[in-house]
Protein backbone atom coordinates (compact mmCIF):
# COMPACT_ATOMS: atom_id res chain seq x y z
CA UNK A 1 0.00 0.00 0.00
CA UNK A 2 1.21 3.34 -1.06
CA UNK A 3 -0.11 6.76 -0.52
CA UNK A 4 -3.32 4.49 0.93
CA UNK A 5 -3.64 2.84 -2.10
CA UNK A 6 -3.05 -0.59 -2.74
CA UNK A 7 -0.56 -0.98 -5.42
CA UNK A 8 -1.54 -4.00 -7.39
CA UNK A 9 1.69 -6.48 -9.58
CA UNK A 10 0.54 -4.69 -12.69
CA UNK A 11 0.28 -1.83 -11.64
CA UNK A 12 3.11 0.28 -9.50
CA UNK A 13 5.00 4.04 -9.29
CA UNK A 14 8.24 2.51 -9.64
CA UNK A 15 7.61 0.91 -12.88
CA UNK A 16 8.96 4.37 -13.94
CA UNK A 17 12.39 3.61 -13.05
CA UNK A 18 15.10 1.93 -15.49
CA UNK A 19 14.90 -1.73 -15.03
CA UNK A 20 18.69 -2.51 -14.38
CA UNK A 21 18.54 0.42 -11.54
CA UNK A 22 15.69 -1.65 -9.76
CA UNK A 23 17.70 -5.05 -9.89
CA UNK A 24 21.07 -2.55 -8.71
CA UNK A 25 18.77 -1.45 -5.58
CA UNK A 26 17.50 -5.16 -4.84
CA UNK A 27 20.63 -6.44 -5.54
CA UNK A 28 21.40 -5.04 -2.14
CA UNK A 29 18.77 -6.80 -0.28
CA UNK A 30 19.04 -10.38 0.00
CA UNK A 31 17.45 -13.37 -1.55
CA UNK A 32 14.27 -13.58 0.49
CA UNK A 33 13.32 -10.01 -0.12
CA UNK A 34 14.34 -10.32 -3.93
CA UNK A 35 11.71 -12.79 -3.88
CA UNK A 36 8.85 -10.68 -2.48
CA UNK A 37 10.41 -7.56 -4.35
CA UNK A 38 9.19 -9.66 -7.99
CA UNK A 39 5.32 -9.47 -6.11
CA UNK A 40 5.27 -5.92 -6.57
CA UNK A 41 4.53 -5.17 -10.48
CA UNK A 42 5.85 -7.14 -13.28
CA UNK A 43 8.50 -4.66 -13.76
CA UNK A 44 9.82 -5.58 -10.60
CA UNK A 45 9.50 -9.26 -11.08
CA UNK A 46 11.75 -9.20 -14.76
CA UNK A 47 14.24 -6.97 -12.75
CA UNK A 48 14.08 -9.23 -9.67
CA UNK A 49 15.20 -11.78 -12.42
CA UNK A 50 18.58 -10.19 -13.21
CA UNK A 51 21.79 -12.10 -13.31
CA UNK A 52 22.93 -8.67 -11.67
CA UNK A 53 21.09 -9.53 -8.15
CA UNK A 54 21.70 -13.32 -8.41
CA UNK A 55 25.39 -12.91 -8.74
CA UNK A 56 25.51 -10.52 -5.34
CA UNK A 57 23.92 -13.73 -3.20
CA UNK A 58 26.57 -16.16 -4.93
CA UNK A 59 30.00 -16.81 -3.29
CA UNK A 60 32.75 -16.50 -5.89
CA UNK A 61 34.10 -19.78 -4.32
CA UNK A 62 31.31 -21.53 -4.66
CA UNK A 63 30.10 -20.30 -7.89
CA UNK A 64 33.78 -22.37 -8.90
CA UNK A 65 33.02 -25.43 -7.64
CA UNK A 66 30.30 -26.00 -9.82
CA UNK A 67 31.02 -28.83 -12.70
CA UNK A 68 31.79 -27.12 -16.11
CA UNK A 69 29.40 -30.12 -17.46
CA UNK A 70 26.59 -28.56 -15.53
CA UNK A 71 25.18 -25.23 -17.42
CA UNK A 72 22.48 -23.15 -15.81
CA UNK A 73 20.37 -20.72 -17.97
CA UNK A 74 20.93 -17.51 -15.20
CA UNK A 75 22.24 -16.58 -11.96
CA UNK A 76 19.42 -17.45 -10.16
CA UNK A 77 18.69 -21.05 -11.27
CA UNK A 78 22.35 -21.58 -10.35
CA UNK A 79 21.81 -19.81 -6.42
CA UNK A 80 18.77 -22.10 -6.19
CA UNK A 81 20.51 -25.19 -7.09
CA UNK A 82 23.33 -24.42 -4.77
CA UNK A 83 20.62 -24.26 -1.93
CA UNK A 84 19.06 -27.60 -2.84
CA UNK A 85 22.13 -29.63 -3.95
CA UNK A 86 24.97 -29.51 -1.56
CA UNK A 87 28.33 -29.90 -3.15
CA UNK A 88 31.20 -32.56 -2.17
CA UNK A 89 34.80 -30.30 -1.44
CA UNK A 90 38.16 -31.68 0.01
CA UNK A 91 37.83 -35.75 -1.13
CA UNK A 92 34.24 -35.93 -0.17
CA UNK A 93 34.95 -35.23 3.19
CA UNK A 94 32.95 -31.73 3.58
CA UNK A 95 29.16 -31.17 1.87
CA UNK A 96 28.70 -26.87 1.62
CA UNK A 97 25.56 -25.33 0.65
CA UNK A 98 23.58 -22.12 0.61
CA UNK A 99 20.58 -21.29 3.02
CA UNK A 100 17.94 -20.39 0.87
CA UNK A 101 16.33 -17.59 2.43
CA UNK A 102 19.46 -15.94 3.27
CA UNK A 103 22.33 -17.04 1.47
CA UNK A 104 24.43 -17.38 4.02
CA UNK A 105 27.45 -20.57 3.89
CA UNK A 106 26.86 -24.22 5.59
CA UNK A 107 28.46 -26.76 5.64
CA UNK A 108 28.41 -30.74 6.74
CA UNK A 109 31.45 -32.46 7.95
CA UNK A 110 32.02 -36.11 7.30
CA UNK A 111 33.23 -38.31 10.57
CA UNK A 112 36.38 -38.81 8.08
CA UNK A 113 37.48 -35.56 7.89
CA UNK A 114 40.09 -35.64 10.76
CA UNK A 115 37.69 -36.36 13.62
CA UNK A 116 39.10 -37.11 17.07
CA UNK A 117 36.94 -40.41 18.24
CA UNK A 118 37.61 -42.40 21.44
CA UNK A 119 39.16 -45.70 19.76
CA UNK A 120 37.77 -44.68 16.28
CA UNK A 121 40.93 -46.28 14.80
CA UNK A 122 39.98 -50.22 15.92
CA UNK A 123 37.12 -51.49 14.49
CA UNK A 124 36.15 -53.60 17.28
CA UNK A 125 34.55 -50.35 18.20
CA UNK A 126 33.93 -48.43 15.10
CA UNK A 127 33.26 -49.33 11.95
CA UNK A 128 33.39 -47.23 8.58
CA UNK A 129 30.56 -48.53 5.99
CA UNK A 130 28.96 -47.28 2.98
CA UNK A 131 25.67 -46.54 3.51
CA UNK A 132 23.15 -45.33 0.56
CA UNK A 133 20.96 -42.73 2.53
CA UNK A 134 24.48 -40.52 3.40
CA UNK A 135 25.79 -37.96 0.83
CA UNK A 136 29.33 -39.10 1.96
CA UNK A 137 30.88 -42.65 0.66
CA UNK A 138 31.00 -44.24 4.19
CA UNK A 139 29.41 -43.05 7.58
CA UNK A 140 30.70 -43.94 11.04
CA UNK A 141 28.70 -46.93 13.10
CA UNK A 142 29.48 -47.18 16.90
CA UNK A 143 30.28 -51.32 17.36
CA UNK A 144 30.42 -51.45 20.83
CA UNK A 145 31.94 -48.47 24.02
CA UNK A 146 31.75 -47.47 27.07
CA UNK A 147 33.20 -44.36 26.71
CA UNK A 148 31.43 -42.23 24.28
CA UNK A 149 33.84 -39.35 22.78
CA UNK A 150 33.37 -37.73 19.54
CA UNK A 151 34.93 -33.86 18.72
CA UNK A 152 35.44 -32.48 15.53
CA UNK A 153 36.68 -29.15 14.53
CA UNK A 154 36.24 -26.84 11.15
CA UNK A 155 37.84 -23.47 9.97
CA UNK A 156 35.01 -20.41 10.22
CA UNK A 157 36.40 -19.36 6.72
CA UNK A 158 34.07 -21.55 5.29
CA UNK A 159 31.28 -20.17 6.86
CA UNK A 160 29.82 -16.37 6.29
CA UNK A 161 30.67 -13.43 8.37
CA UNK A 162 28.71 -11.91 10.92
CA UNK A 163 26.61 -14.90 11.49
CA UNK A 164 25.55 -16.61 14.24
CA UNK A 165 25.14 -20.87 13.52
CA UNK A 166 24.23 -23.46 15.58
CA UNK A 167 25.60 -26.89 15.12
CA UNK A 168 23.94 -30.47 14.80
CA UNK A 169 24.97 -34.21 15.09
CA UNK A 170 23.31 -35.84 12.15
CA UNK A 171 22.76 -39.72 12.66
CA UNK A 172 20.60 -42.81 13.04
CA UNK A 173 19.71 -45.76 15.21
CA UNK A 174 21.22 -49.40 13.70
CA UNK A 175 18.71 -52.13 13.93
CA UNK A 176 20.50 -53.00 17.34
CA UNK A 177 20.54 -49.55 19.05
CA UNK A 178 21.36 -49.79 22.88
CA UNK A 179 22.80 -48.05 25.90
CA UNK A 180 21.46 -44.10 25.00
CA UNK A 181 17.72 -44.09 26.22
CA UNK A 182 17.59 -41.02 28.98
CA UNK A 183 21.35 -40.89 29.06
CA UNK A 184 22.48 -37.24 29.29
CA UNK A 185 25.54 -36.84 26.92
CA UNK A 186 27.47 -33.10 27.12
CA UNK A 187 27.51 -31.72 24.09
CA UNK A 188 29.82 -28.68 23.64
CA UNK A 189 30.30 -26.01 20.65
CA UNK A 190 32.75 -23.27 20.70
CA UNK A 191 35.31 -21.28 18.99
CA UNK A 192 38.89 -22.09 20.02
CA UNK A 193 40.10 -20.36 22.59
CA UNK A 194 36.90 -19.04 23.86
CA UNK A 195 34.26 -19.63 26.40
CA UNK A 196 32.20 -22.64 24.79
CA UNK A 197 28.90 -23.22 25.05
CA UNK A 198 27.50 -26.30 27.10
CA UNK A 199 24.50 -28.44 27.41
CA UNK A 200 23.37 -31.95 27.80
CA UNK A 201 21.55 -34.13 24.87
CA UNK A 202 19.78 -37.46 24.66
CA UNK A 203 20.38 -39.80 21.63
CA UNK A 204 17.14 -41.49 22.72
CA UNK A 205 14.59 -40.88 25.56
CA UNK A 206 11.57 -42.72 26.74
CA UNK A 207 7.88 -41.50 26.13
CA UNK A 208 7.23 -42.20 29.50
CA UNK A 209 9.47 -39.52 30.98
CA UNK A 210 8.24 -36.19 31.01
CA UNK A 211 9.19 -34.36 27.78
CA UNK A 212 12.80 -32.78 27.79
CA UNK A 213 13.90 -33.90 30.89
CA UNK A 214 15.38 -37.52 32.70
CA UNK A 215 16.01 -38.40 36.58
CA UNK A 216 19.67 -38.40 38.11
CA UNK A 217 20.90 -37.90 41.02
CA UNK A 218 21.19 -33.94 41.35
CA UNK A 219 17.03 -34.62 40.00
CA UNK A 220 15.23 -32.83 36.84
CA UNK A 221 18.08 -32.37 34.26
CA UNK A 222 16.96 -30.08 30.60
CA UNK A 223 17.43 -32.72 28.09
CA UNK A 224 18.26 -30.85 24.50
CA UNK A 225 16.48 -33.96 22.33
CA UNK A 226 16.77 -35.47 18.74
CA UNK A 227 14.15 -34.08 16.11
CA UNK A 228 13.35 -35.69 12.53
CA UNK A 229 15.11 -34.14 9.61
CA UNK A 230 13.43 -33.94 6.53
CA UNK A 231 15.81 -36.17 4.62
CA UNK A 232 15.06 -39.41 7.35
CA UNK A 233 18.16 -38.41 9.27
CA UNK A 234 17.88 -37.27 12.96
CA UNK A 235 19.54 -34.53 14.87
CA UNK A 236 20.65 -32.61 17.98
CA UNK A 237 21.78 -28.87 18.05
CA UNK A 238 25.00 -29.11 20.08
CA UNK A 239 25.03 -25.52 20.49
CA UNK A 240 25.20 -22.08 18.89
CA UNK A 241 28.30 -19.74 18.41
CA UNK A 242 29.31 -16.46 16.21
CA UNK A 243 31.30 -16.26 13.88
CA UNK A 244 33.05 -13.11 13.34
CA UNK A 245 34.43 -13.63 9.89
CA UNK A 246 36.49 -11.71 7.91
CA UNK A 247 40.15 -12.56 6.40
CA UNK A 248 41.63 -11.59 9.43
CA UNK A 249 39.41 -13.14 11.95
CA UNK A 250 39.49 -16.72 10.73
CA UNK A 251 39.11 -19.04 13.85
CA UNK A 252 38.60 -23.02 14.27
CA UNK A 253 35.23 -23.85 16.21
CA UNK A 254 35.28 -27.24 18.18
CA UNK A 255 32.47 -29.30 18.71
CA UNK A 256 32.08 -32.51 20.47
CA UNK A 257 29.91 -35.06 22.58
CA UNK A 258 31.29 -36.79 25.45
CA UNK A 259 29.71 -39.10 28.01
CA UNK A 260 31.45 -38.01 31.92
CA UNK A 261 29.24 -39.90 34.13
CA UNK A 262 27.34 -43.57 33.75
CA UNK A 263 29.94 -45.33 31.28
CA UNK A 264 27.69 -48.39 30.20
CA UNK A 265 28.05 -50.01 27.13
CA UNK A 266 26.49 -48.86 24.45
CA UNK A 267 26.47 -49.22 20.67
CA UNK A 268 24.46 -49.30 16.95
CA UNK A 269 24.50 -45.55 16.76
CA UNK A 270 25.33 -44.27 12.96
CA UNK A 271 26.78 -41.00 12.56
CA UNK A 272 26.67 -39.15 9.37
CA UNK A 273 28.28 -35.87 10.62
CA UNK A 274 28.44 -32.78 12.08
CA UNK A 275 26.14 -29.95 10.30
CA UNK A 276 26.87 -26.41 10.62
CA UNK A 277 24.24 -23.70 9.34
CA UNK A 278 22.55 -20.44 10.58
CA UNK A 279 20.80 -20.24 13.72
CA UNK A 280 17.59 -20.05 13.74
CA UNK A 281 15.87 -17.04 14.81
CA UNK A 282 13.67 -16.85 18.10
Amino acid sequence: MIGGEIVSKSSSPFDSLPEDCISTIISFTNPRDACVAATVSKTFESAAKSDIIWEKFIPAEYESLVSSSRVFSSKKKLYFSLCNDPLLIDDGKKSIWLEKSSGKRCIMLSPLNDFSIAWGDDPRYWQWIPFPESRFEKVAELVFVCWFDFRGRANTRVLSPKTRYSAYIVFKKGDEFYGFTDKAIKAVVGIVGQEPSRRDICFDYDDDVDVGFTRGERGMRHLVKPEERDDGWMEIELGEFFNEGGLINSDEIEMGVLETTRLDGKYGLIIQGIEIRPARIQ
